[in-house]
């Protein structure tokens, strides 16, 4: 009697096609995991705001700025060029405007981008230079006086909207 051999001996585990099938998806992973983390790593993009308590606790405030700007009637044209931006600011009979404006122009995700800018200006016409380019988002645009008493606020699509109305009218009344 004799034993039946096979008529081919079996492959090693490393010759067969399932094997590296089957350790192709956890290699992937871990490559797309190790990608991920270095991404995270080198582009920090930072917080927005750093202290939302503070902040929510501030509301009030916000919102007696806005009321002040639309006692006085104010309204502001922006106009934005690649290296500056220029306001007319106009508001009700016999308010007087101020000398000096602050401008903020606050990018929506990445804090490192906000550009806080002095408007020199007199008349109702005020002018500033941009610190460094806007990218291409839609930017929060803050205008107030020095002495942070009112407060204006609108949003631009920049580069492609190179010009806003702010009016203080729009806002509503807080009850």
């Amino acid at each position: 009697m004799t034993a039946t051999q096979p008529k081919h001996s079996p492959n090693p585990w490393y010759k067969e096609r399932w094997t590296w099938l089957l350790m192709l998806m956890p290699v992937t992973a871990v490559i797309a995991g190790s990608i991920t983390m270095w991404l995270a790593v080198t582009t920090f993009d930072g917080l927005v705001a750093d202290d939302y308590y503070k902040q929510g606790l501030a509301i009030n405030q916000t919102l007696a700025r806005a009321t002040a700007a639309m006692d006085l009637g104010l309204t502001a044209q922006v106009r934005f060029t690649a290296e500056d931006v220029a306001v007319v600011l106009a508001a009700k009979k016999g308010v007087e405007l101020p000398p000096k404006l602050l401008l903020t122009l606050a990018h929506p995700t990445k804090g490192g981008l906000d550009q806080k800018l002095v408007l020199e200006g007199n008349a109702g016409s005020y002018r500033g230079t941009v610190q460094s380019a806007l990218n291409s988002a839609h930017w929060k645009v803050l205008l107030e006086d020095e002495s942070r008493s009112w407060r204006l606020s609108g949003t631009a699509f920049l580069p492609s909207e190179t010009e806003i109305r702010i009016d203080s009218a729009d806002l509503k009344p807080v009850d």
